[in-house]
């Protein structure tokens, strides 16, 4: 698929990981990219966190030279600290600075950020505003449908941001009040891209190959992004390209490649956060990557117990593979 630009950056595909808490670490973002990712966020970081020297901050923000083109998503709700900590953070490793606006987390919506913002369109561009003042960076902006169904205010928000100098955004076609439950309203995302000039994103309920090409068809967007999809499925990225450019709809990978997925996943994942924080975090990504394979559910449940790297490889040794 064609590319597209994100202000001065440019994107060479239109298949993009889309942030996720506890899943798009550096290990993972790396994993999507190698199998196609076209553009990578990292997970969110707290602008108060930034001005606070918060000690978790550094991981989050760390991106590695084979990533590019990255997105660093940042969420806040004060337009001065933000543009702020997006002008002291510039000269990180980063191409494009994303502003998150549509997190459905009752911690971050109480605080009046994420897909609060929503509700305060005014305060919301207050904030791209202020930050495109700051830096050079393109800056762009990820939110939903609306707040909840009786606010479904995607299009005007879009001209909004667009307005107070957005680069680029994304729309989840969902509302906050859905979190992810429903289906993703991609009809919206239509909407928004026929009332704007700059580039959209679509954002929900593609997780296959297929639904992929049936959402750039209903939205005309620049760019698809997969989110829940790839988490124990970074093989996605590679079935929508060959699905894209050859119509050929690969096969799902053996138990032998998951295996094999798996495990350098967890030795990055080791090297990357040390070996008991990397085998913690893998227990919830080992079950994404076996779900619906034979003996998944006994396997998951093993899977909680192991606290080595070695651990790990004990438990695959004695799988089925087939």
């Amino acid at each position: 698929m064609n590319g597209f630009r994100i202000g001065t950056v440019s994107i060479p595909g239109n298949l993009i990981l889309g942030p996720m808490a506890g899943v798009t670490d550096l290990p993972f973002r790396l994993l999507c990219k190698e199998q196609g990712a076209d553009l990578v966020y990292t997970e969110m970081i707290s602008a108060k966190g930034i001005y606070y020297n918060n000690k978790n901050t550094e991981q989050l923000w760390t991106i590695d030279e084979k990533e590019h083109p990255a997105v660093l998503q940042l969420f806040g709700s004060e337009p001065e600290l933000m543009a702020e900590m997006a002008a002291k953070i510039e000269n990180r490793n980063f191409d494009i600075l994303d502003i998150n606006m549509g997190c459905p987390v009752p911690k971050v919506v109480n605080n009046g950020e994420g897909s609060a913002l929503m509700k305060n369109p005014r305060l919301a561009g207050e904030i791209v505003s202020a930050i495109v003042q700051k830096i050079k960076k393109p800056v762009t902006v990820k939110f939903r449908k609306g707040f909840a169904e009786d606010c479904c205010n995607a299009v005007d928000f879009a001209k909004r941001m667009e307005d107070c100098g957005a680069s680029a955004i994304a729309v989840h076609g969902r509302t906050r009040e859905q979190y992810y439950s429903g289906k993703a309203d991609w009809e919206i995302i239509r909407q928004v891209k026929e009332a704007v000039g700059i580039p959209v994103i679509a954002s929900g309920d593609i997780f296959t190959p297929q639904d992929a090409l049936c959402c750039q068809e209903k939205t005309g967007c620049d760019g698809l992004m997969l989110a829940r999809g790839v988490r124990g499925n970074p093989w996605l990225f590679h079935q929508i390209k060959t699905y894209q450019q050859t119509g050929v709809l690969e096969e799902k990978p053996g138990l032998n490649e998951v295996i094999e997925m798996i495990l350098r996943h967890a030795r990055m994942l080791a090297e990357y956060k040390g070996e008991l924080m990397g085998m913690r975090e893998m227990r919830k990504h080992v079950a994404w990557y076996t779900t619906g394979y034979k003996n998944s559910a006994s396997l998951r449940r093993r899977v909680n117990e192991i606290e080595t790297y070695q651990d790990l490889e004990q438990l695959f040794s004695s799988v089925e593979r087939g």
